[in-house]
């Protein structure tokens, strides 16, 4: 695991400070796969690290899913869990909170005392961020997703493969 969650909950951040409206794990995850996919798009790198994979809705961060799917269930992991990690340098600078509905559970974030911090991303990386965060900030988690779908890279991809 690679990601850069110190980056990734830098960005969620920057989308609180920008007040992005329906900020959900689903919403947070399709604008980080935005922002890699410019990015990768631009330099030939991705900003967070992430592998992306076509699902029938999204674009879906591997690992991140995989984080949020253990904070949102409330799975026990072992203190040498590498995933334990990644969601306490999460939790370090967001609280999450867990609303249950009729048949899932969604993740919202809230800011804490930490405040975005600039240094972790250059130049390049923090434009696209913030033109991704400006484009989407009022838009549902479904229209991001809409969107992604416009991007023929993932048109082109088959379910359930790496798109990047």
């Amino acid at each position: 695991m690679k990601i850069d969650i110190t980056k990734i909950a830098n960005a969620i951040l920057l989308m609180l400070e920008n007040d992005v409206k329906h900020l959900s794990d689903r919403k947070v995850a399709i604008l980080l796969f935005l922002c890699d996919y410019l990015y990768q798009e631009k330099t030939g790198e991705k900003i967070f690290n992430e592998t992306y994979i076509k699902n029938k809705r999204n674009p879906e961060p591997v690992v991140l899913s995989e984080i949020f799917d253990i904070i949102a269930n409330g799975v026990d992991l072992d203190e040498e869990d590498e995933r334990l990690y990644i969601i306490q340098e999460l939790l370090d600078y967001l609280d999450i909170e867990i609303l249950t509905k009729d048949s899932f559970i969604e993740l919202n974030f809230l800011k804490m005392e930490e405040e975005f911090d600039k240094s972790f991303f250059s130049k390049d990386e923090l434009k696209i961020l913030k033109e991704v965060i400006e484009k989407y900030k009022e838009d549902t988690p479904r229209k991001v997703a809409n969107a992604t779908f416009k991007i023929e890279k993932v048109r082109d991809t088959n379910l359930d493969e790496i798109i990047i």
